[in-house]
């Protein structure tokens, strides 16, 4: 079966895992994956990440992060860049998620960051994903 937007795919098992409150999900890999993997948990939205070797694509393993009454930590996750319609912008352009309560996931030249350090490196990018 062939995907048309693997990263989508990757926000929806993120969304359902922590609807169901499953301690991790696997997803199958890839770098832009790992990246944005990387991301989330140094925004604090996940506690860790592991890529695992299994001799084809691999799998990225996410472990979810929940606080003491069991609620997720990404309280909302949605794809602003499709490929049917994808979504660019400068620094001077980045807007902040629900007035900087949330990240924006940007794809600059200098790698995957967040809208807040793509804006102190004066870089602009394709706008991945919003995280709150």
């Amino acid at each position: 079966m062939t995907m048309s937007d693997p990263i989508a795919d990757l926000l929806t098992r993120i969304r359902n895992a922590g609807k169901a409150k499953f301690p991790k999900v696997d997803i199958p890999g890839s770098k832009i994956k790992v990246e944005i993997a990387r991301v989330l948990q140094e925004q604090g939205y996940i506690k860790n990440y592991k890529f695992v070797d299994d001799g084809k694509q691999g799998m990225l393993r996410l472990y979810l992060k929940y606080d003491q009454e069991g609620t997720h930590a990404i309280f909302g996750i949605t794809r602003v860049s499709k490929p049917s319609r994808r979504m660019y912008a400068k620094y001077k352009d980045l807007k902040p998620v629900l007035n900087g309560l949330g990240v924006a996931v940007v794809s600059t030249s200098k790698g995957v960051m967040t809208d807040k350090q793509a804006k102190a490196q004066k870089l602009g990018g394709e706008i991945l994903c919003n995280i709150w």
